[in-house]
């Protein structure tokens, strides 16, 4: 019954005088509570946000769906510093990497951050993504071949799916979301924001910490709701177009998946992507869900390491 009310119940919030200037004193508020950590990159007229961290042949990390690079900055960055070059990026319209106002495609995506990795001197990179952050890896790959080395896919959406758009994104993607946008930012519940944190992580427990971290009400914001709904809603098309390309893939691939994983699922996505890319090395985790990163983090470090030594880098 809830999914039936909730698009009168945001729209009858909009007309509220008081929702716009409550959701910028919200957007306000998560900045202050968690501002960049990293630097910035101009990249044609956009600044790009990234963090940079340790010495070695250089390692590229993109992170999800309604996410930002705090994701990596949590234990990964730290942990992988001492043995690559970490280079975490904010995806566009997430974070503070800045957003087109038309969306960003998986190939604009790539296009954008092998610009960024190349202005940095990161030459030939591997490019580690993570569920959304997967579909922009292999775009780079299959766009920008000369400008990566190796890629480590972690619960990776890779493959056309069946089923529609789930409501949530089809109000903030669709004709309502200049209307409930700003609702969902200024009145989103805190207990809504840690249930969408305890979701992702099922079967797994949330690690100690991960949430006051993540900084999780940046993705609040309206610019954020939208850019993010935009690329949530045109995934699946892009997917279609990208994965035909897989055969012709030529360089290491590492994937490593969840069997637990209702958010990506294995067999829909990762079992065959791993039969069509030639060189790929699928390993799959029992009881992990779409976290594999934060549940499983040696294996994550070990799927790294072979991809450096397969790349030749090592």
């Amino acid at each position: 019954m809830w999914q039936m009310l909730l698009p009168a119940l945001l729209l009858t919030l909009a007309g509220c005088g008081l929702t716009s200037s409550k959701a910028g004193r919200e957007a306000s508020g998560a900045e202050a509570a968690f501002p960049p950590e990293g630097q910035f990159l101009q990249v044609g007229d956009r600044r790009v946000h990234y963090v940079e961290k340790g010495s070695g042949p250089p390692l590229v990390l993109i992170h999800g769906a309604s996410g930002n690079l705090r994701d990596w900055t949590f234990d990964a960055v730290a942990r992988l510093s001492p043995r690559y070059r970490v280079i975490a990026f904010d995806r566009p319209g997430l974070g503070y990497t800045e957003a087109e106002a038309d969306g960003d495609s998986i190939f604009e995506q790539a296009a954008l951050l092998s610009s960024a990795a190349g202005q940095l001197g990161a030459a030939r990179p591997i490019v580690l993504g993570q569920s959304y952050g997967g579909a922009v890896a292999l775009a780079w790959a299959a766009n920008h071949p000369e400008s990566v080395s190796a890629l480590v896919l972690l619960g990776a959406a890779s493959q056309p799916w069946e089923g529609g758009l789930p409501l949530f994104y089809q109000i903030t993607a669709g004709p309502l979301a200049p209307l409930a946008n700003p609702a969902i930012a200024a009145f989103a519940p805190d207990s809504a924001v840690q249930d969408a944190i305890e979701d992702v992580f099922l079967p797994n427990p949330v690690p100690a910490g991960y949430a006051a971290h993540i900084g999780a009400p940046l993705t609040l914001r309206r610019e954020s709701l939208a850019a993010n709904a935009r690329q949530r809603a045109s995934l699946k098309a892009e997917i279609r177009t990208l994965a035909p390309r897989y055969p012709a893939l030529d360089l290491p691939v590492e994937l490593v998946h969840g069997e637990a994983d209702t958010t990506v699922g294995l067999q829909i996505h990762s079992v065959p992507t791993a039969a069509q890319i030639p060189r790929a090395n699928l390993v799959t985790l029992p009881g992990v869900g779409h976290m594999p990163q934060h549940v499983s983090p040696a294996q994550m470090d070990a799927a790294i390491a072979r991809a450096a030594a397969r790349a030749g880098l090592r």
